[in-house]
């Protein structure tokens, strides 16, 4: 692994113990076990592939990022402030009253944040109304959106994937946080998504797997997603729901709810 990559890795790694700072003392129940599934790819997003700029949150051609999942804001709220869009102080505010940071991403309260998200399905709708618009003005900017399994369950998804490959929406990337859990349990009993891959071929993209928790893996899949013509791309990432977190790993029961002192501690020490 390159240095680069490794000083990603150790991002992604303060952006876990971001997660459960706020976990723990948030001013409410957050969503600790989707949001550490997805901190790698995020962190990769936002230190490595996306340009953007912290100082000028509004900039037109900057990248987009989407978390469609929304009840994982923490790993977004996380990243913005290791990032340097505001103080990282207001990590420990989340969901407190008057807080610029409340439990689903609010595009007019927090800066950096491109689209307001928490009703499961219409991230990738938005996204490719970005993507087309971005398009029309001929600028070079990409959207990205990180989809949920679970969220997969929602049709308005499929609706959004098959106009993106009619409309050949090349700039959009959609990343499936493939975890296997949802907020009712385990998503292969549920409603089973397989086979997943060839779904997303059949509506017309152009599909990468990934393993999600590998760093190198997953930023070569989203820089190789820029190089597509005509065709939108869609990382399906292997994850694992708690990633990081021992008792949290595959542990549903982590979909909401926050720790006790004894278990926050033995996360930061698990991360350390």
């Amino acid at each position: 692994m390159t240095c680069a990559n490794e000083e990603l890795v150790q991002m992604a790694k303060t952006i876990r113990r971001d997660i459960m700072e706020m976990a723990f003392k948030a001013g409410g129940a957050t969503h600790p076990g989707p949001a550490l599934s997805s901190a790698d790819i995020v962190t990769a997003l936002y230190f490595k592939v996306m340009n953007v700029r912290p100082d000028e949150p509004g900039w037109a051609d900057r990248d987009r990022l989407i978390l469609s999942k929304g009840h994982a804001s923490p790993v977004i709220y996380a990243s913005l402030a290791e990032k340097g869009y505001f103080d990282k102080d207001l990590i420990y505010t989340l969901r407190f009253p008057g807080s610029i940071l409340q439990g689903h991403p609010d595009m007019k309260k927090t800066p950096g944040v491109d689209m307001t998200t928490g009703s499961l399905g219409h991230g990738l709708s938005a996204g490719l109304g970005m993507a087309l618009a971005l398009k029309l003005r001929k600028s070079a900017a990409r959207v990205y959106v990180i989809l949920g399994d679970g969220e997969l369950d929602e049709g308005i998804v499929w609706e959004a994937a098959m106009s993106a490959s009619n409309f050949g929406a090349d700039n959009l990337t959609a990343i499936v946080d493939y975890n296997h859990f949802q907020s009712g349990g385990c998503t292969d009993e549920i409603q089973c998504l397989e086979p997943l891959v060839d779904k997303w071929k059949a509506f017309g993209w152009r599909v990468f797997e990934a393993n999600g928790h590998d760093m190198y893996d997953i930023v070569n899949k989203l820089e190789m997603a820029k190089m597509s013509i005509c065709t939108p791309t869609v990382i399906i990432a292997h994850t694992t729901k708690g990633k990081g977190v021992s008792y949290m790993e595959n542990n549903d029961d982590w979909h909401q709810r926050m720790p006790t002192e004894a278990e926050y501690l033995q996360a930061l020490k698990e991360l350390e």
